[in-house]
C-alpha cells in the first residue's frame, strides 16, 4: 500500500489565503487528490473583490483563481471530480451556472452542489471549492 502524503499547494497566480487554510492540498498515494479551498472573486495581489456587485465577473475570477491553484499542482479543471458553489443569492444561479458550465468540457462536468448562504467573506457573491483527482 502506498504511503499517504499531503502536499501544500500555493501559487502567487491566485490570491493568498486570508485565513487558516491553504489554497489547496494534494493528498497522494495510489492517486493524487487535490482539495482546493474555496475561492472568491479576489484578484491576485489585491485585497478587494474585482467588481463588487457583479456576480458574472466574480464567477469568472473565481474560476480563474481555481484554475491557477490546479495548475500549481499540475492539474486543470478537467481533473475536477467535485465542486461546491456557495451563492449569496440563489437568484444568481443561472448566471453562475452558465459561466461555470463554459469552463468544462460538454458532458464532463464534475459532481456539484450549490448552496445559498447568509454571507460570504468580503461581501463576495459567489465562492467555489473543488476536489480534483489525477
Amino acid at each position: 500500500m502506498s504511503e499517504f502524503k499531503r502536499e501544500v499547494i500555493s501559487t502567487e497566480r491566485a490570491p493568498a489565503a486570508v485565513g487558516n487554510y491553504n489554497q489547496a492540498i494534494v493528498a497522494s498515494g495510489a492517486t493524487r487528490t487535490l482539495y482546493a479551498s474555496g475561492q472568491i472573486g479576489l484578484v491576485p495581489g489585491k485585497p478587494e473583490l474585482g467588481i463588487p456587485g457583479d456576480v458574472a465577473q466574480q464567477t469568472t475570477q473565481v474560476l480563474d483563481n481555481l484554475a491557477a491553484v490546479l495548475a500549481a499542482a499540475d492539474m486543470s479543471l478537467a481533473n475536477v471530480a467535485r465542486a461546491t458553489i456557495y451563492l449569496a443569492d440563489m437568484g444568481d444561479f443561472a448566471t453562475v451556472d452558465g459561466i461555470y458550465g463554459q469552463r468544462f468540457e460538454p458532458g464532463s462536468h464534475p459532481a456539484r452542489a450549490t448552496i445559498q448562504v447568509a454571507a460570504l467573506p468580503k461581501g463576495a457573491l459567489v465562492e467555489i471549492d473543488v476536489i480534483a483527482v489525477a
